[in-house]
């Protein structure tokens, strides 16, 4: 049984969506995965949840930076205005194939994300996640 109940993959890339998902199961990382293409869709569902259902909001989300309409910097910044009693459990990464320093050092500087990772997400990735952040 993993550790985490469910994740959410937010990024505008479906191929690279289903390469997450399935590494994610094939690692038992999680018991759902849950993937959105556009923020905004993310961030309606994340809204409702927390209102709904509070209990259900996600153990962990993956955030790319790049993408049409919002993208991750202002997905953060809206994501800021969920009540923290749902968010205090959910660990917020940056996955992203910006290699940037800026991005990756702006990315490392918000309270709400954990840590930034370059694409693609990998079985080491999760490893490194479970040690680090989620058995301390």
């Amino acid at each position: 049984m993993s550790l985490i109940k469910k994740v959410i993959l937010i990024d505008d890339d479906q191929v690279n969506n289903f390469v997450c998902e399935s590494i994610i199961k094939n690692e038992d990382f999680a018991e759902e995965v849950k993937s959105f293409e556009w923020a905004e869709n993310a961030l309606d569902y994340l809204k409702t949840v927390a209102e709904d259902k509070p209990e259900a909001f996600p153990d962990l989300i993956f955030l790319d930076i790049n993408m049409p309409g919002m993208d991750g910097w202002s997905f953060v910044e809206e994501y800021r205005s969920l009540p923290e009693s749902v968010t205090k459990d959910c660990s917020l990464f940056m996955l992203s194939s910006a290699v940037d320093r800026k991005d990756i050092i702006c990315a490392k500087s918000l309270i709400e994300v954990k840590d930034f990772f370059s694409k693609p997400l990998s079985p080491e990735i999760l490893s490194f996640i479970k040690e680090e952040f989620l058995c301390a």
